[in-house]
C-alpha cells in the first residue's frame, strides 16, 4: 500500500487531501502538524491515518534519518498569514523547512509535491504565468509570498524542477477552514456576517477603473485544489510549477451574491473603507493561467463559483463542516 506524508495535514487543504487519499484506499499516512490548543484537531475527525507528528519533531527526525521511507510527500505545511511580519520565522518555517524536506525526499526517492502560492505574483504586473522562464521576474508584495518565492527560486537554481512539482493555489475556499481565523475564505466570513447581521461588507475600490466590489479573484473550490494536487502526486513524470485556479476571475460582488443565494436571501452589500495600511499592496485582479496544467493532461473541469458556494454554504447551514 502507498505510504504518504502530508505536512500541514490537519490544516485546510491538507485535511481535505487526506480525505481524498482515504477515498482512494490510502490510509498509511503520517500527518505532520502542530495541533496546539485550538480547534484544528477537529479537521482530522473521521479521517484514517497512521500517526500525527509535530513539526519540530518531524524536522529533527528527517535530519537524523529517523523517518521511515515513503512513496510521496505532500508538503502543505507553512505559515500562510499574509500579515505575518516576523521574517526570520517565515524564512525558517516556509523556506528552510521546505529545502530540508525536498532534499530528504530526493535522497529517499519519494515524490515531492509542495505548495507554492499565488502570492508570489505580487501585484500581477508581471502576469500570472507559471512558466519557469518568468519566475525570476516576480516581485511578491508581502513576506509570506517572498518566503514561498525564495523556495521556488532555490528549486529552480538547483535544477530540480524536472523531479519536483510546486502548486500555486489561488483563492481556495471550502470545508475545514474555520480554524484559520482571519485567513479563512471570504465565503466563510460572509456566511457568518449574513447570519449575524443580515448583510455582507466588502471593501470600496480605490482605483477609478474598478467599481466597488468589482475587484476580482480566481476562487477555487477546495475539492478541485485537492484533485490537482493528487494528479501531480500520481504523475511522477511531471515537474515544474503549476497554477491551481479556475482560469476565470470573478468579482467579490459575484461571490457575495452567490452566498446570499445559497442562504435564500436577497443581497444586502455594504461597501466599507479599505484600511490604509493594506491599500498599497492590495491586489485588484488575480487570475490563474492554467494552460500548462491543461497541456500536461489535467482535463477535469473546475467547479463554478455558484455551485461550490451553494455546496459549502449548505454544509455550513446544516452544521456539517467548519
Amino acid at each position: 500500500m502507498m505510504r504518504v506524508i502530508v505536512t500541514g495535514g490537519a490544516g485546510f487543504i491538507g485535511s481535505n487531501a487526506i480525505e481524498a487519499l482515504n477515498h482512494r484506499g490510502i490510509t498509511d499516512i503520517l500527518v505532520v502538524d502542530d495541533l496546539g490548543r485550538g480547534e484544528k484537531w477537529r479537521n482530522l475527525v473521521g479521517l484514517e491515518f497512521a500517526d500525527v507528528m509535530g513539526i519540530d519533531d518531524f524536522r529533527y527526525a528527517i535530519r537524523h534519518d529517523a523517518v521511515r521511507s515513503v512513496d510521496a510527500v505532500i508538503h502543505l505545511g507553512a505559515c500562510s498569514s499574509t500579515t505575518e511580519t516576523n521574517a526570520d520565522y517565515l524564512l525558517d518555517n516556509n523556506t528552510r523547512y521546505s529545502r530540508e524536506l525536498c532534499e530528504w525526499c530526493l535522497e529517499k526517492g519519494a515524490r515531492f509535491v509542495y505548495a507554492s502560492s499565488a502570492a508570489t505574483y505580487g501585484d500581477g504586473s508581471a502576469g500570472y504565468s507559471d512558466d519557469l522562464e518568468v519566475l525570476t521576474d516576480l516581485r511578491p508584495l508581502n513576506m509570506y509570498g517572498f518566503s514561498k518565492h525564495l523556495f521556488d527560486l532555490w528549486v529552480l537554481r538547483q535544477g530540480l524542477f524536472d523531479r519536483v512539482a510546486g502548486i500555486k493555489y489561488f483563492n481556495v475556499y471550502g470545508p475545514r477552514e474555520a480554524h484559520k481565523g482571519e485567513m479563512r475564505s471570504v465565503v466563510h466570513k460572509a456566511w457568518g456576517q449574513i447570519r449575524e447581521q443580515g448583510r455582507m461588507r466588502l471593501f470600496r475600490s480605490h482605483r477609478p477603473d474598478y467599481a466597488d466590489g468589482e475587484q476580482r479573484r480566481d476562487f477555487v473550490w477546495v475539492r478541485d485544489a485537492v484533485e490537482v494536487t493528487l494528479f501531480l502526486v500520481e504523475r511522477v513524470d511531471l515537474g515544474g510549477l503549476f497554477n491551481c485556479g479556475t482560469g476565470r476571475a470573478r468579482t467579490w460582488n459575484d461571490l457575495a451574491r452567490a452566498v446570499f443565494a445559497a442562504m435564500g436571501r436577497e443581497p444586502v452589500i455594504e461597501y466599507v473603507e479599505m484600511p490604509p495600511e493594506i491599500r498599497a499592496n492590495y491586489q485588484y485582479h488575480t487570475e490563474a493561467d492554467i494552460r500548462r496544467l491543461r497541456e500536461v493532461g489535467y482535463a477535469s473541469p473546475f467547479t463554478e463559483l455558484e455551485e461550490g458556494v451553494a455546496d459549502y454554504v449548505g454544509r455550513l447551514e446544516r452544521g456539517e463542516v467548519g
